[in-house]
């Protein structure tokens, strides 16, 4: 019989484990609260956009010698304040996203081209790099998460109202392109600190399917949100806890389990 607490133990005693349970719990709480917004608002597309935009601007990080994830935030945040601007309505917004998705990308290949050494910091974007995270990445990641979880906090019934009907939002007076604004660049903070634990290539598995799964599991926003977030928490967890014994991608795991969880509930469940 195999003992956990053992397990676990041996789990935590090596520091790279323990930045990479501290990390990923910290962007699983982000995705689950910000994702129920995306898949309320449909903006799965902007999620995915947006992580490659970052893609770019760790790129040009890369080139200049700074931390990735600076360029990332960097790029995904301007990007994601002009594509609000630009596009008024959620529901509008994907002329204005691939015209700055495909900008940016050619941005991302110049800088990997003018980059004369090897270019792996960014190159592991794009498939994530949770086991590598330092600690003064996990303070990084904590100290954007925390103001976005702020700004969230006192932002979120009107984001919440306007995410649900923005015709009714928009009559009553809302400012819809302020919110939009503030809701792009959220999602663009967001994505930019879980790029790190599944990369730009998976980015829908933390920050679009446990949000998909809890909006058909219950139609209460606030349960629909925590369902989210626990749902991502227990991905991340069993895909690092699997990874430490086997030799595969984290990552992998990781979009295996909530893929797996939400093809069940897709399938299976009829709530």
């Amino acid at each position: 019989m195999i003992d956990v607490t053992a397990a676990l133990q041996g789990i935590f005693h090596y520091a790279f484990m323990q930045h990479a349970f501290e990390a990923g719990t910290i962007v699983a709480i982000v995705a689950g609260v910000l994702g129920y917004l995306v898949v309320l608002r449909r903006s799965s597309f902007a999620a995915h956009a947006f992580a490659e935009i970052g893609f770019a601007g760790a790129a040009g990080a890369v080139l200049l010698g700074v931390n990735p994830i600076f360029g990332l935030l960097l790029f995904s945040t301007v990007s994601g304040t002009g594509i609000a601007t630009l596009g008024k309505r959620a529901s509008e917004r994907d002329v204005e996203i691939g015209s700055v998705l495909a900008f940016m990308l050619g941005l991302g290949v110049l800088f990997i081209s003018l980059y004369t050494g090897y270019a792996t910091e960014a190159y592991s974007i794009l498939f994530g790099e949770i086991l590598g995270i330092s600690a003064s990445s996990v303070l990084i990641t904590l100290a954007v998460s925390a103001a976005i979880m702020a700004v969230a906090f006192f932002a979120y019934r009107p984001l919440l109202f306007a995410s649900l009907d923005e015709d009714v939002a928009e009559a009553k007076g809302m400012r819809m392109t302020m919110l939009g604004v503030l809701f792009m660049v959220l999602l663009a903070a967001a994505v930019s600190i879980a790029v790190q634990v599944v990369g730009v290539l998976l980015i829908f598995s933390l920050m679009v399917t446990p949000a998909a799964i809890a909006t058909r599991l219950t139609r209460k926003p606030m349960r629909a949100v925590a369902l989210s977030v626990a749902i991502a928490l227990l991905a991340t967890w069993s895909g690092l806890i699997i990874a430490f014994y086997e030799p595969y991608p984290v990552s992998f795991f990781i979009t295996a389990i909530v893929f797996a969880a939400y093809a069940l509930v897709r399938f299976a469940y009829r709530g």
